[in-house]
C-alpha cells in the first residue's frame, strides 16, 4: 500500500483557487481609438468592457493541464512511499558466557569418551558443550579460559561456529596450572557491563578450588548479583576427592546460590550431559521479537509524470494557439 510522508502536503492543492480569488489576473493598459459603434463591437465580442483593461482567454487544455501538473508537483512533495508487509525478525535476547577451567587438573583421565575409552576431563567437557551449544541458537555467546589468571577467550557473539573453533582451541595449562575462579567471575562481570542485554548467565566449569584470585570468588559473585547476572556453577570429578585437587563444594554453592542459580556435580560423562540438560531447561532459549515494513520512496514516479505531462503538453499548445489564430483570421 502507498502512504505519504507529508500528508499535510495536500493543502496546497488549494493553492491556485486562493491565488485565483486573492490575485486577479494581470491587466494591462493599452491605447485604444474611440468609435461610435462601441456598444456593437462589446455585443459581438461577448466581453465585458473594463476600463483600460482586457483578459486574453486561456485554453481548456492549458487550464486541464496546469492544473494535473500542479497535483503531480504536491503528490511529490508529500513523499509516497510503498510499504510492504510486515516482516517480523527475532534477535538475541540473553548473554551466556562460558567460563571454562584449564587448570592442570583438567588433564586428569578419569572420563569416558563417546567411545567408551578413556580420555581428559577437557575433552569431554568440549563434546558436552558442543552438544549444548547446538540449542543456543537464540543466545550471543562469550568465553572465558581460566587458571592461573583469567583470559577473554571469545567475546559475546552470534556466530556460534566460531565461538566452537575458539573452544577447541583452548588446552590445558593453556592460562597456567592454577585455578583463578574469583578473578574468572570478575573478568565475566567486566563483559557484561558491556552488554545492553538484561538477561545475563554465567556458566563456570571447574575442577578444582580457588587457588590464588585477586578477587575472592563470594565476593566475585556479590558483584555479580548486583550487575544482575545469575551463576551456575558445575564442579567436574569426583566431590570426595581430597588434597591440592579437591573441589571446594562449598564455595561453589555458595557462589551459585548468592546469585540465583544452582551447583551441579559431573563426576562421569553422562553427569555433565545431564547437568547441561537442566541449565538448558532452567534457562530455555530467549528472544526479542521486532517487526518492521519495509519502505520504499515513490516520489520519483510523480515527478516523471509530470515531467512527461510537460513535454507533451508543449507541442500541444502551441498547436491549439496556432489552430486559433487560424479560426480568428478566418
Amino acid at each position: 500500500m502507498i502512504e505519504f510522508t507529508y500528508p499535510w502536503a495536500f493543502l496546497l492543492l488549494l493553492a491556485p483557487a486562493l491565488i485565483h480569488w486573492l490575485a486577479p489576473a494581470h491587466r494591462e493598459s493599452r491605447d485604444s481609438l474611440q468609435v461610435p459603434y462601441f456598444e456593437r463591437l462589446v455585443a459581438l465580442s461577448g466581453e465585458k468592457p473594463r476600463s483600460g483593461a482586457s483578459i486574453r482567454r486561456r485554453l481548456v487544455i492549458q487550464a486541464v493541464a496546469g492544473l494535473l501538473g500542479w497535483g503531480l508537483l504536491v503528490s511529490a512533495l508529500a513523499r509516497p512511499e510503498w510499504v510492504g508487509k510486515p516482516v517480523k525478525l527475532e534477535k538475541t535476547a540473553r548473554d551466556l558466557m562460558l567460563a571454562v577451567d584449564l587448570s592442570g587438573s583438567m588433564e586428569a583421565t578419569d572420563f569416558s569418551g563417546a567411545d567408551g575409552e578413556e580420555t581428559d576431563r577437557l575433552s569431554v567437557a568440549k563434546d558436552v558443550l558442543k552438544d549444548f551449544v547446538v540449542g543456543r541458537e537464540g543466545d550471543r555467546l562469550g568465553l572465558i579460559v581460566f587458571g592461573s589468571a583469567a583470559y577473554l577467550q571469545a567475546p559475546f557473539t552470534d556466530d556460534h561456529e566460531t565461538w566452537l573453533g575458539l573452544l577447541d582451541e583452548s588446552v590445558v595449562n593453556m592460562a597456567g596450572p592454577s585455578t583463578a575462579l574469583g578473578d574468572a567471575i570478575g573478568l565475566s562481570i567486566a563483559h557484561f557491563r558491556q552488554s545492553e542485554t538484561e538477561n545475563r548467565v554465567l556458566i563456570v566449569l571447574t575442577d578444582g578450588n580457588d587457588t590464588g584470585s585477586r578477587v575472592p570468588p563470594l565476593d566475585a559473585a556479590k558483584v555479580a548479583k548486583v550487575e544482575g547476572v545469575t551463576i551456575y556453577t558445575v564442579a567436574v570429578g569426583d566431590p570426595e576427592t581430597v588434597g591440592e585437587e579437591a573441589l571446594d563444594m562449598e564455595t561453589l554453592e555458595a557462589v551459585a546460590k548468592t546469585t540465583g542459580g544452582s551447583n551441579f556435580v559431573a563426576a562421569n560423562r553422562e553427569a555433565l550431559s545431564e547437568t547441561y540438560r537442566r541449565i538448558d531447561a532452567l534457562e530455555p532459549a530467549s528472544y526479542d521479537s521486532l517487526s518492521y515494513r519495509p519502505r520504499k520512496a515513490m516520489f520519483h514516479v510523480p515527478l516523471a509524470a509530470f515531467a512527461l505531462l510537460y513535454i507533451t503538453a508543449m507541442p500541444l499548445f502551441v498547436l491549439a494557439a496556432r489552430r486559433r489564430r487560424r479560426s480568428a483570421h478566418d
